[in-house]
């Protein structure tokens, strides 16, 4: 990679896609189904275990280093759930080791020689100082390089203490078996990385092999799924206990909602009993005050009656007074009509029977 190219990927890794405006690789956003999302989280195999002997070559989906510096400034304002994705990667990347590592341990059960219980525990025993030291040696070398010369001095005395044992323990598998069968190499599948290592081979295969780029490369991807697992289960655990929480303020504010709904009630109740009592107050008012307005009326309608009646009894007295002075005059005056006309009746009877009297004697 040229210079120009690496500081690119750099300007990427640091500022993202939207870095120069370029719309063409904004078009893939870091969220969709093509982006790897274990390159996004760094810890792809195929980016891992690249330039090693199990090589896996290109990933089939996406990887930019500007998607992953987009995932990277969202993963720090919410929660992507990506991990889930690349814990599944990585477990079936880790099976697959695992089945090979198995199939690998049937082929050498079948191609060396049985041996007993007791000279295969020996030479177990062999096998795990040999990865002890070459685990040291590998630790050694990279304190070293990293410029902790006193570190480095120190593990590599201990490298000298697990050499003395590993002389002892092969000491021990050598009598325990023929010299024949002592010179055969004896092979161990690693179980980490499935490769072969031997029971023979010296200090600098071993460190070759410990801290090689296959090795640790296989031990990183190990060490980031359970790193990833834990991350997970905390999550989900956070996230539980969110929608808990949400669940109880949601809970307590149904409650609150409830008790000011039952507060609400009884104070509304409590108007309309104050309404009730103020309007029955008021009526009650009011029918006092319209019994007193009726007795008042009827107090004045009976002194209007009692002088009206007073009146008119004093003007009935006058009256009658006056019409019993007219019917005296009346029936006077009708008297002295009567005897008027009985008076004139008796003058005619007389004035009849003289006539009568005289024609009598006229004929005669």
């Amino acid at each position: 990679m040229s210079a120009q190219a690496q500081m690119r990927a750099l300007l990427d890794q640091l500022m993202g896609t939207a870095r120069d405006g370029d719309e063409t690789r904004q078009r893939v956003k870091f969220t969709d189904e093509r982006v790897c999302k274990s390159h996004l989280l760094n810890c792809c195999p195929h980016d891992i275990l690249s330039g090693t002997r199990m090589d896996l070559g290109e990933c089939t989906k996406i990887h930019d280093l500007a998607l992953r510096a987009d995932y990277e400034i969202a993963s720090k304002e919410r929660d992507l759930f990506f991990e889930l994705d690349a814990v599944d990667h990585l477990e079936s990347f880790i099976a697959d080791c695992d089945r090979r590592t198995e199939l690998a341990k049937k082929r050498l059960a079948e191609t060396q020689e049985e041996i007993s219980a007791e000279v295969a525990a020996k030479a177990e025993k062999v096998h795990e100082l040999n990865e002890e030291i070459g685990k040291l040696l590998a630790k050694a070398e990279q304190l070293g390089a990293e410029g902790n010369v006193d570190e480095a001095q120190k593990v590599l005395q201990e490298v000298e203490k697990v050499r003395t044992r590993k002389k002892d323990a092969e000491e021990e598998y050598r009598n325990s078996m023929p010299a024949s069968s002592f010179q055969q190499q004896k092979l161990r599948v690693c179980e980490v990385c499935s490769a072969y290592l031997g029971l023979h081979d010296n200090d600098r295969r071993l460190a070759d092999h410990f801290g090689g780029k296959l090795h640790l490369g296989f031990i990183q991807i190990r060490e980031k799924l359970d790193q990833l697992k834990k991350t997970v289960v905390d999550k989900q655990e956070k996230r539980n206990q969110e929608r808990l929480k949400r669940r109880e303020e949601r809970e307590k504010e149904e409650r609150m909602k409830r008790r000011t709904r039952s507060r609400s009630r009884e104070h509304r109740r409590s108007r309309s009993r104050d309404r009730r009592r103020r309007r029955s107050r008021s009526t009650s008012r009011d029918r006092r005050r319209s019994r007193s307005r009726s007795r008042e009326r009827r107090r004045r309608h009976r002194s209007r009656s009692r002088s009206r009646s007073r009146g008119h009894r004093h003007s009935h007295e006058q009256s009658s007074r006056h019409k019993s002075s007219r019917d005296r005059e009346h029936s006077s005056r009708d008297k002295s009509r009567e005897r008027e006309r009985d008076r004139r009746d008796g003058m005619n009877g007389r004035s009849d029977s003289r006539r009568a009297d005289d024609r009598d004697m006229g004929d005669l």
